[in-house]
């Protein structure tokens, strides 16, 4: 059986530091000139998912790939809180509409890649992962006039293939540690529970600002009300893993 690892966080500042996993020999970090370099065994390029802070802050992120309607309630709630937030979205929505595209990055939220095509890439050819990426990219930068840094894999899923050819396209992998699964469109009540319930510094946390997810908007308030009266602030998610301590976790 083959593992590989998800690391929490990007950067670290200076000097060297030997993790020792069970069953794995050592994993070797160092930062030279403010580039990271990670070493494993397998040498499996970083994943994030939740940087471990004593800070109080954390990632909204929202995942958008089809419809228009819930998109701008979203926006609009987030601009009233004055919460900046990551939205990933995918190339072929972000062809379809421009627009809010163009608005998402106006109101100064980050914008990440969230693939052309929307399809699983652990089922794809390397050809295929690697054209969808670019041509998604491409449709993104085409409205921003930037290129996006972040990938998010559609539905999350990943494997080694994955990150390795992300790390080739210089985009950090996100995924996430708290689902709010507002996808299933549980109630506000459980939106609000499944974010709030168990946070930590540091979360990621999954949303959706797709017409299938049809109560987030109203949640959403409730939510930054809720994560607010805890003592959280938040951030973009490049905000977050800035200059973060990395942490590792074995996945199989």
């Amino acid at each position: 059986m083959k593992f590989f690892w998800i690391w929490n966080g990007i950067r670290i500042k200076q000097g060297l530091i030997i993790v020792a996993a069970a069953f794995f020999a050592a994993i070797i970090l160092f930062v030279e000139g403010g580039d990271l370099a990670v070493f494993t065994n397998n040498d499996v390029p970083l994943a994030v998912d939740q940087v471990k802070s004593d800070d109080k802050r954390l990632a909204l992120t929202f995942d958008i790939s089809w419809g228009e309607t819930k998109a701008i309630p979203i926006l609009e709630e987030l601009k009233q809180h004055n919460v900046k937030a990551s939205f990933f979205i995918s190339g072929a929505w972000a062809e379809r509409h421009p627009e809010v595209v163009e608005q998402i990055a106006k109101d100064g939220h980050e914008i990440g890649n969230l693939g052309y095509r929307y399809e699983n890439y652990t089922t794809m050819k390397d050809e295929e992962i690697k054209k969808d990426i670019i041509r998604s990219s491409e449709a993104i930068k085409k409205v921003t006039d930037e290129e996006p840094q972040l990938l998010r894999p559609p539905n999350g899923n990943f494997d080694k293939r994955v990150l390795t050819i992300s790390d080739k396209f210089n985009y950090t992998l996100i995924h996430w540690s708290l689902d709010s699964e507002d996808w299933k469109n549980p109630g506000v009540e459980n939106i609000v529970e499944n974010v709030t319930k168990e946070i930590d510094p540091g979360d990621i946390i999954l949303m959706h600002a797709s017409d299938s997810a049809k109560q987030t908007a109203e949640a959403l308030p409730e939510v930054i009300a809720a994560l607010k009266k805890k003592g959280y602030s938040f951030a973009t998610v490049s905000e977050l893993v800035s200059n973060a301590n990395i942490n590792s976790k074995e996945v199989k």
